[in-house]
């Protein structure tokens, strides 16, 4: 079945087998890319938000632990330019409870790991302290693909679109991806946040 023929379903339907096929082609093509050239896009990334306004003047700054095989963009380096700066660094965090899950980010204090969850990506320790609204400044969000007007297409779990609202505003979210994954336009449900700026490894 053609995931495009207008005949096959509602428009709900429709965005949502957009939204499935760009997921698999652009997860493709970002994990075909080959370590280096994802090393040196993630260095242009962190390059050009070092030089944002918003993280100059952040006290605090969630970003998220990169998952290497799915060469996600790294923020290490961001991570050692914010720490010489004395910023809070807080990481997303899912916790299962009765109905769903609990989600948020919990602040990374001196002397604390992240570890591998359930959910594959790096959190913060069980008792680290969960930030509250007003506690972050600016959000770092990861994406599969990025639209010019700051909507973007995730890994379909749902994590950014349910918690960024729980803290933005204040806080504002930096979407950010490699140029390949940025689209003019993007399949969007009436739930899905846009992020207040994007940046690539080009813009």
């Amino acid at each position: 079945m053609n995931p495009f023929d207008l005949n096959s379903g509602s428009t709900e339907d429709l965005r949502r087998k957009a939204k499935d096929v760009l997921r698999k082609r652009l997860g493709a093509l970002r994990r075909a890319l080959p370590l280096a050239s994802a090393n040196e896009r993630s260095a242009r990334i962190v390059e050009r938000l070092t030089e944002h306004p918003w993280l100059k003047s952040s006290r605090a700054v969630a970003l998220y632990a990169a998952i290497v095989e799915r060469r996600e963009p790294d923020l290490s380096a961001l991570v050692a330019w914010l720490t010489s700066r004395k910023v809070r660094i807080y990481y997303p965090f899912m916790t299962r409870v009765e109905k769903g899950y609990s989600t948020g980010f919990k602040l990374l204090r001196p002397g604390d790991t992240l570890s591998v969850q359930a959910h594959r990506f790096a959190e913060p320790c069980n008792d680290a302290p969960r930030a509250e609204r007003g506690d972050i400044d600016v959000v770092i969000v990861p994406a599969l693909a990025v639209a010019t007007d700051g909507h973007r297409l995730g890994s379909g779990s749902g994590f950014y679109d349910s918690t960024l609202p729980d803290i933005c505003p204040p806080a504002r979210s930096i979407v950010i991806g490699y140029d390949f994954q940025r689209l003019i336009e993007l399949p969007v449900d009436p739930h899905d946040w846009r992020c207040d700026a994007v940046i690539t490894d080009a813009t």
